[in-house]
């Protein structure tokens, strides 16, 4: 970490049934805020998805009190850091889903679907093909306009608008996986879990998500086998593989709407 880099921003997420979304916001806005963090926190009875940043050790003491709810013990983090603050406000809202699919059948709080870490999924790629022998399908399930700023080599881009395109893009699409090893990729992992879940239940075989997604993939090995920087929802607006702000300058469009959040 660069010293001048004093401010820890953080996404998480899990899939686990909450049943008590209004409480809970309760607990987390007032902690937050009494904290000095500011992002956006998504609760849905599917589970909780989070985007937040502050000083570290604010950070750590949040994050200590979200994993001491058992539900949240094994929260995991994608961590980079910024100068300023890319948030505007402190936000906890409830909703339907933590990233809206509208495919209430895939529940993947009642099993994951299997998954690839980042240093397995580079060797494969530097191999040019899975332990099996099978060829790798990167499968991008991010949005057009994410993708444009950067996505993997050789990878699959349908380019849906929003996330509630990917299962028709799917059906129309599951053919040309015969026989590969498919990887479905994200920003943080939220996306392509729920991704990897739907394809296996309309029968596409050998199906992993990239644990994570890009932005542990970039903590973990850099940018080997991706081109360009990985869009994310926040004044930074796009992060390059080390974990540096791209941006020239804030994207006002994204801090001013926490909305944004859910195509993630």
């Amino acid at each position: 970490m660069q010293e001048t880099q004093e401010i820890l921003n953080i996404a998480a997420y899990k899939f686990v049934a909450i049943d008590d979304g209004p409480v809970l916001r309760e607990r987390l806005l007032e902690r937050s805020r009494a904290l000095g963090l500011m992002g956006t926190i998504l609760i849905a009875p599917e589970g909780i998805n989070m985007f937040l940043a502050g000083e570290p050790g604010a950070m750590a003491d949040f994050l200590a009190g979200v994993r001491a709810d058992a539900r949240f013990a094994d929260l995991e983090t994608k961590d980079s850091w910024s100068t300023a603050q890319p948030f505007r406000r402190m936000l906890v809202k409830l909703k339907r889903e933590i990233i809206r699919m509208d495919h209430p059948a895939i529940q993947p709080a009642a099993g994951r679907a299997p998954g690839v870490d980042a240093p397995t999924l580079k060797r494969w790629l530097d191999q040019g093909h899975d332990d099996a022998g099978r060829a790798i399908a990167l499968l991008d399930t991010r949005n057009a306009f994410e993708v444009d700023h950067g996505s993997f080599e050789g990878a699959i881009d349908w380019r849906i608008e929003k996330f509630t395109e990917f299962p028709p893009a799917l059906r129309a699409h599951r053919a040309e996986f015969a026989g590969k090893t498919v990887v479905s990729f994200c920003t943080g992992g939220i996306r392509c879990e729920k991704a990897a879940i739907l394809m296996r239940e309309e029968g596409v075989d050998n199906v992993l998500q990239l644990e994570g997604g890009i932005l542990k993939y970039f903590e973990l090995v850099g940018g080997a086998h991706y081109q360009g920087d990985c869009f994310v929802f926040d004044g930074r607006e796009a992060l390059a593989p080390d974990l540096s702000a791209r941006a020239a300058k804030a994207s006002a469009r994204a801090a001013e709407d926490p909305d944004l959040h859910k195509k993630r």
